[in-house]
């Protein structure tokens, strides 16, 4: 069970991490990271659980035999993902985590693009048909796709970052994300389509915090913070000297870099005065043919977490699945116990609740409340 252990950590560095992150003292976390080199190990076993979902999760999904009594340990490998993308995301925002994935900065590139392409992706109509009743491999593919959906915007932010860092990113990672990627067109489509909001019945709703909630009026021209995540990481894609000397601006990107006036409103620019120089640009772009960038002879770092996971494991994802059932996802009712007792003191009560954005209010009168039930642990009081 030791992956499982692992998957521990990973949730008690992410809930520390966050904690952290609102208290400003994250220093000492991200520190750790570099000098134990952990984001290059974060970001392997990021690639290996996703590539697990398309490879062996299918797999399992389709297996007659397989009637799981808890889906609970199939349901922790769904979410580890998850754990570990958030994680990156709190840490991402410091220069020095950013410097420390190295070469591995080439395979989270490639994975933030293959969820951004999925965003690109997603239907107009984000409502699907869903059964009365779901069996536990339905219950479960609904679940990995609600999470892929969250998933896909962290890593949007895990991106914007990594764009900040534009001056100190290896050569190969610029070109990855310029010519490779074509990541500038990419996140035009973003702001075209514009996956995290939709109308419903005549109201606007947007997915913030985790669940989707409905736009009051006077708030439908504020920008959300996805949005302003797509504008940062075009800003810091498009105004670099060096991503101009590399991009080629040939007649398909500049159309669609053009498509950005119409979006950049006033009322927007307002908010991100940033804009007022993409806005500039764009207006250069549009009247003149900048010059290609310059073929030179490079070698290129390529990313190989992707390919060596693949190459090593190519025509084993049933073998491997049929394995895990037997193995891994099929535990007796002890373990599952032991499990549970183990997660209970992962997710400790005190540490959900300072997790929580609400702060826990009196049972009698209501006001803000210091002072918790030592009962029952449930109610809250101001005064004894």
């Amino acid at each position: 069970r030791r992956w499982l252990r692992q998957h521990e950590c990973v949730e008690k560095l992410n809930v520390h991490a966050i904690l952290s992150a609102s208290a400003g003292q994250e220093q000492l976390l991200t520190e750790l990271l570099v000098t134990h080199a952990k984001i290059p190990v974060l970001i392997g076993e990021l690639i290996s659980v996703e590539i697990w979902k398309h490879k062996i999760f299918p797999v399992l999904c389709r297996l007659e035999d397989f009637k799981p009594r808890n889906t609970f340990p199939i349901y922790v490998v769904l979410h580890h993902e998850a754990s570990i993308i958030n994680l990156l995301e709190t840490v991402f925002f410091h220069k020095e985590i950013c410097e420390s994935a190295e070469d591995s900065i080439l395979d989270l590139i490639d994975y933030c693009h293959r969820k951004l392409t999925l965003l690109a992706a997603r239907s107009t109509n984000r409502q699907t048909v869903t059964p009365a009743v779901l069996v536990p491999p339905q219950e479960l593919q609904k679940q990995a796709e609600t999470m892929e959906f969250e998933i896909s915007l962290k890593a949007l932010s895990v991106l914007r970052f990594i764009t900040d860092q534009v001056e100190s990113l290896p050569l190969s990672a610029l070109t990855r994300m310029l010519n490779t990627h074509n990541l500038p067109c990419l996140l035009v489509q973003l702001v075209e389509h514009c996956p995290w909001s939709c109308w419903e019945a005549g109201e606007l709703k947007k997915f913030e915090n985790g669940r989707w909630h409905v736009v009051p009026p006077e708030e439908r021209v504020k920008m959300s913070r996805l949005d302003g995540q797509v504008w940062l990481a075009l800003l810091n894609l498009l105004l670099s000297p060096e991503c101009h000397r590399k991009y080629h601006f040939d007649g398909f990107n500049k159309g669609q870099l053009l498509k950005l006036r119409a979006f950049l409103t006033d009322i927007l620019i307002d908010q991100l005065p940033n804009l007022l120089e993409m806005q500039r640009f764009l207006s250069h772009l549009a009247v003149t043919e900048p010059a290609p960038p310059k073929k030179d002879l490079v070698l290129e770092q390529v990313p190989v977490i992707w390919d060596h996971i693949h190459k090593k494991h190519m025509g084993k994802w049933e073998a491997i699945a049929k394995h895990q059932v037997k193995h891994v996802f099929s535990p007796t009712e002890e373990e599952l116990k032991l499990q549970a007792r183990r997660w209970a003191q992962t997710y400790s009560l005190d540490m959900m609740e300072a997790l929580a954005p609400d702060k826990p209010r009196c049972r009698v009168c209501g006001t803000e409340a210091a002072k918790r039930c030592s009962r029952c642990r449930n109610e809250w009081y101001c005064t004894r």
